[in-house]
């Protein structure tokens, strides 16, 4: 292995791998996890709002309770909570277990990302430290390209269970591999947890965590239905919902590539454009869901301009509290899972009582608030410049 990137940087990969995978692999598997606990497709996709739920509160509560323990120790510990949702999930016999165990598996998500992310730049020299923390989030990218739709594959062929079973034991092979060959630090910088805590008396870095929670939320109000939609209104057989989650991982990738250049540009402005096209988008995709040939391209589409919104979102955030950013990052990925849980609570409301294939009109209502919001912060900037 060269030194641009170490061993230990790919074990972060995969544990990344194994969280994006635990997060997603769930939307394939909605209806065969609703028939065996008994309850509604509905029902079954607030599975998915507790995750993020979840992720939204136990983050930062985390980053309060063990901001003395050393990334390292913090980072198996995480894992090991990871590891035990999901056994929990695999033996779960009724909607309530089931849902424990979801809460249970989310603590670890946001945690996770933030300190291993620090971690990934700690292991490669400074030059480096960007695109080491870029490289484990591809982790996530790649779970919803291969993870996903292998797990949706495995749980629709053998049992949803099994799917879990498999991201269970990637979280195994995880903790050996953060024990075995990440580094201790040599020194344990000491943290102020009062100026940590200080950031959050910054009303913009609220204001960007409002408009993220509800810039990505339309996401989730749709694809937590993805597979009934794909199934029940485009007419797939439910062994293509795998191979449509690898079109929509790819245009995740894209978007994830796209994001990133567009910021560099001008996050603010590029932004903008990415929400109105998003926006109007979903009225294009409420016509394309209707045909197996053009919804192929469709999901790739959405998959684009979805996730690419994701680094000008987070970047914003970071910008904003360059002092504090763990509690800053942790915070974002509270925010953009309380959007996720928020959107797939909407989801549900709409698929009770509301035809399927209106769910593409009742999404984008949600990014439609976001927008309102970047446009009223970015005014405000702007007038206290002049």
């Amino acid at each position: 292995m060269n030194k641009k990137y170490p061993v230990a940087l790919w074990t972060l990969v995969i544990g990344a791998f194994a969280i994006g995978m635990t997060e997603f692999v769930i939307m394939g598997l909605l209806p065969e996890v609703a028939r065996d606990v008994h309850s509604s497709i509905a029902a079954a996709g607030q599975l998915i709002t507790g995750y993020a739920l979840g992720v939204a509160v136990g983050g930062p509560i985390l980053v309060l309770i063990t901001y003395k323990m050393s990334q390292k120790n913090l980072l198996m510990l995480l894992m090991l909570i990871f590891i035990l949702g999901n056994l929990m999930a695999t033996i779960a016999s009724s909607y309530g277990v089931l849902m424990a165990s979801r809460l249970l598996t989310s603590l670890a998500h946001g945690s996770f990302f933030g300190v291993g992310a620090i971690m990934a730049a700690s292991l490669v020299e400074y030059s480096r430290r960007a695109s080491a923390m870029a490289l484990m989030f591809t982790g996530l990218t790649v779970a919803n390209i291969i993870g996903v739709p292998f797990g949706t594959f495995v749980g629709q062929q053998f049992g949803w269970r099994s799917s879990f079973l498999i991201i269970a034991i990637i979280g195994f092979i995880t903790l050996i591999g953060i024990y075995m060959l990440v580094p201790k630090p040599k020194e344990q910088k000491s943290t102020d947890l009062k100026k940590e805590l200080a950031v959050l008396k910054n009303n913009q870095l609220w204001l960007a965590l409002l408009i993220a929670m509800f810039c990505f939320g339309s996401v989730f109000t749709l694809f937590t239905y993805i597979t009934p939609i794909l199934t029940d209104v485009t007419g797939f057989q439910s062994n293509a919902v795998s191979w449509m989650l690898v079109v929509f991982g790819l245009g995740v990738t894209v978007g994830n590539i796209l994001g990133g250049k567009l910021a560099d540009w001008n996050i603010n402005l590029s932004l903008q454009y990415i929400l109105v096209v998003f926006i109007l988008y979903f009225f294009v995709l409420y016509v394309l869901q209707f045909s197996m040939i053009l919804m192929i391209p469709g999901i790739f589409i959405f998959g684009v301009l979805a996730f690419s919104m994701v680094p000008m979102l987070q970047f914003r955030i970071l910008g904003l509290s360059a002092e504090a950013p763990t509690i800053a990052s942790t915070l974002n990925q509270s925010a953009m899972n309380l959007g996720n849980a928020g959107g797939a609570f909407a989801g549900g409301l709409s698929v009770t009582y509301l035809p399927l294939h209106d769910l593409v009109l009742v999404a984008p209502i949600i990014t439609v608030i976001g927008f309102i919001l970047l446009f009223v912060q970015m005014r405000g900037v702007k007038a206290k410049a002049a």
